[in-house]
């Protein structure tokens, strides 16, 4: 019986091997395509290249319908052509598989000139796909060459095509610039009146001769000879005349996102914050990953007072940029200014975190404090209205987490010593949480942080070592009342007298007064107690 149970067993492997096998053999012969629905397939990628953005991500969307092409058995010659340029352009742009991309393309452009296939071969499906022209294929491999550094194969290329703009670049490439303005001189000889090569010599030289001579023979409008005057009079310090020689190109050409940036800065810097913020704005509205004009546009905001646009504004840039600690640290500004100070704390680690411990804002993290404590006095609601007892739920564990929060960035900074300030913050947040131990301890830290020979002669600093030496005493009484003890007394009466016996420089001043009127408080606690 097991026998057979066994044979049983083994008979239906084999069956379903050989099912899945057949399965498999019919998905691949069915997924041969035929030459119309290939067209169709390749039409599809180029639709994907022309609607999408021009980025990592829209090459990675046109992929799946190259490997579909090159899946296939048996493809038109002019069809697999087409395919292979696709796939080198996809593969040129990684660094990985350039050079594998160039060794495609050095084949491609001698596949076209072999006498194998013939033309009526190649005619076959020529008008289904958008191949370029042998002239533009070549110049395509001239441009791949310039990129993988190949530059000596690529001049020969463009001598041989004619294409003196980028034979001019190769030479400046190569740093023959002797070649390039003999070059462009013969150029000039035949045709005088052509604003690029004019262009091309003030590239070379330096000239701003030349881009005013482009500017005069094109009749003003050359918006290349205008863009490199702008750049020119900008690096000279003219940055009015900058202002205005870029408004002049951007106006022939307005879809150049780098001209509405370099604008913005000339406008920055000539103090023209409305035309600055407007053409940042253009910038990006052409190029939205550009993070620097993203946060060009934020601070600009936050000249203008608009928290609100500001934020919005930062909020896209460190998508873009999020290992600026001074982008973060803006950002955590206007966050608190619109009073979203969970960001603001989130912005404040994040600074922290970069930093590592060194760039610490006191003065917001000052304005967290005044804002969890002034939440914290706050009156309770009518326990009758259901709406306002909702809304004051939200807020106190908006409030809780909060003063969590502080506490995490707080004692990160006093584990690396702390300034005063922050030992003085630590304190009170330890006076929110209802532990006076703790806070004594960080009263006593900041009291400490003050003390030195220059106290004595420094009105500024006595004074915050006087009002921390107040709040230090206070909370010894409280620790006294609830425990009844009289040692905290004792250190409250000593540290007074010490410090009221050395301060006589200031005993005009209201808090060498305070610290008096303390002293006779404490005094007085401790004659009750005997």
């Amino acid at each position: 019986m097991l026998e057979i149970h066994v044979r049983g067993f083994v008979e239906d492997e084999r069956h379903a091997e050989s099912v899945e096998q057949d399965a498999q053999h019919h998905a691949v012969t069915t997924s041969q395509l035929k030459a119309v629905h290939q067209a169709l397939v390749l039409a599809q990628c180029l639709s994907i290249e022309k609607s999408a953005r021009n980025d990592e991500l829209q090459r990675w969307e046109m992929a799946p319908y190259i490997e579909a092409i090159d899946s296939q058995n048996s493809s038109p010659f002019i069809l697999q052509c087409f395919c292979n340029l696709l796939r080198v352009r996809w593969e040129s742009s990684r660094s990985r598989t350039k050079q594998r991309a160039l060794l495609m393309m050095d084949k491609l452009v001698e596949g076209i000139y072999d006498q194998s296939p013939g033309a009526s071969q190649r005619l076959y499906y020529c008008f289904g796909v958008n191949v370029p022209a042998i002239p533009a294929l070549r110049k395509e491999y001239g441009d791949l060459l310039v990129s993988c550094g190949l530059i000596g194969e690529a001049i020969k290329i463009y001598e041989d095509l004619e294409l003196w703009d980028n034979l001019i670049y190769c030479y400046k490439l190569m740093d023959k610039k002797p070649a390039a303005v003999e070059l462009i001189k013969k150029r000039l000889s035949e045709k005088p009146s052509d604003p690029r090569l004019w262009c091309s010599l003030g590239d070379v030289t330096n000239d701003d001769a030349s881009y005013e001579t482009a500017l005069e023979v094109s009749g003003n409008r050359s918006a290349r000879a205008l863009r490199s005057l702008a750049r020119s009079s900008y690096n000279q310090g003219e940055y009015e005349k900058s202002k205005h020689l870029w408004e002049s190109a951007m106006a022939l050409n307005s879809m150049h996102p780098d001209g509405w940036f370099a604008l913005g800065a000339a406008a920055l810097k000539s103090r023209d914050v409305d035309k600055a913020l407007d053409a940042f704005t253009r910038a990006v509205q052409l190029d939205p990953e550009n993070g620097e004009a993203w946060n060009n546009i934020a601070c600009l905001h936050m000249i203008k007072k608009r928290s609100k646009e500001s934020f919005i504004a930062f909020k896209e840039a460190l998508k873009l940029k999020r290992d600026s600690w001074q982008m973060w640290e803006n950002y955590s500004h206007v966050a608190a200014d619109i009073g979203n100070f969970s960001q603001a704390m989130e912005a404040v680690q994040k600074v922290l975190d970069m930093t590592k411990k060194k760039r610490v804002d006191v003065e917001l993290l000052e304005r967290v404090m005044l804002e969890i404590e002034g939440r914290a006095s706050e009156s309770h609601t009518d326990p009758a209205d259901i709406d306002s007892n909702v809304a004051e739920s939200a807020r106190s564990l908006e409030n809780e987490h909060l003063i969590e929060f502080l506490g995490k960035i707080l004692r990160q900074i006093v584990q690396t010593g702390g300034s005063a300030d922050a030992w003085g913050l630590y304190a009170r947040w330890h006076k929110l949480e209802g532990d006076l131990a703790m806070c004594s301890e960080a009263l006593l830290k900041q009291v400490r942080s003050y003390q030195g020979s220059d106290l004595w002669k420094d009105r500024d600093r006595f004074v915050k070592f006087a009002h921390a030496s107040l709040e230090l005493c206070k909370v010894y009484q409280e620790i006294a009342s609830r425990n009844a003890s009289r040692r905290e007394l004792f250190a409250a009466e000593m540290h007074l007298k010490s410090t009221i016996k050395q301060a006589v420089n200031f005993s005009d001043s209201e808090e060498y007064r305070d610290l008096v009127a303390c002293l006779e408080d404490v005094q007085r606690a401790l004659k009750a107690g005997e």
